[in-house]
């Protein structure tokens, strides 16, 4: 179809002139990370849902010390902060210096434009969620399972309708109804204005944690 054709396009040249126009920053970003605490430039996170649940690894800058996921797994009491408030940790002591800020203003996603490149994510799309996000949060949400089915016919994306709406601070009931609405919209035009939105909502870090 056309919309799939168009989108499969903006998708390839947008994340072949992301990497070239951000490559300087991108190296900046690998040095600083390095200098600041020890481990790889890249996270190593768990696998995550693409389209048809597909499995696949989202590439990141590491925002986080080493072993952050074993830390996690081994404090009954970050654990239960995480998975309250959406998978996500307010003041997480597991963040590095350059991961704060890097965090703050989405830079530590920009290394999904290889995602994109390769086919696995979209420029714009729902969130790339965790496969055991999911499943957990579906029994939390039972009426979220519709929505769920809808999410995963489509790829996920480096930005969405969620992200450029409030990012963290929405929960997972809220986010799945916008994400999947996205995924029923199929309008590239609405692709455009999204990714115009996203360059505020980035600028200004809100909602990241």
């Amino acid at each position: 179809m056309m919309f799939d054709f168009l989108k499969r396009l903006t998708d390839i040249i947008g994340s072949l002139v992301g990497l070239i126009i951000l490559s300087p920053l991108l190296i900046l970003v690998a040095i600083a990370i390095k200098l600041d605490s020890p481990g790889p430039v890249m996270a190593d996170t768990p696998m995550r849902a693409g389209k048809n649940g597909k499995l696949f690894r989202i590439y990141k800058f590491r925002s986080m010390v080493q072993n952050a996921h074993e830390m996690l797994e081994k404090n009954p009491k970050l654990l239960e902060q995480y998975k309250k408030n959406s998978y996500k940790i307010v003041n997480d002591p597991r963040v590095t210096r350059v991961g704060k800020f890097i965090r703050k203003y989405s830079i530590d996603e920009f290394p999904q434009f290889f995602n994109i490149l390769i086919g696995e994510m979209s420029l714009v799309g729902p969130r790339a969620y965790y496969p055991y996000e999911l499943e957990e949060q579906q029994s939390h949400y039972p009426q979220s399972r519709q929505y769920v089915k809808v999410i995963l016919s489509g790829k996920p994306g480096l930005t969405g309708v969620w992200q450029v709406t409030g990012r963290s601070e929405i929960n997972f009931d809220k986010r799945v109804i916008m994400d999947a609405g996205y995924v029923k919209r199929r309008s590239i035009l609405y692709d455009y204005w999204l990714m115009l939105k996203t360059i505020p909502a980035v600028v200004s870090g809100k909602g990241a944690v």
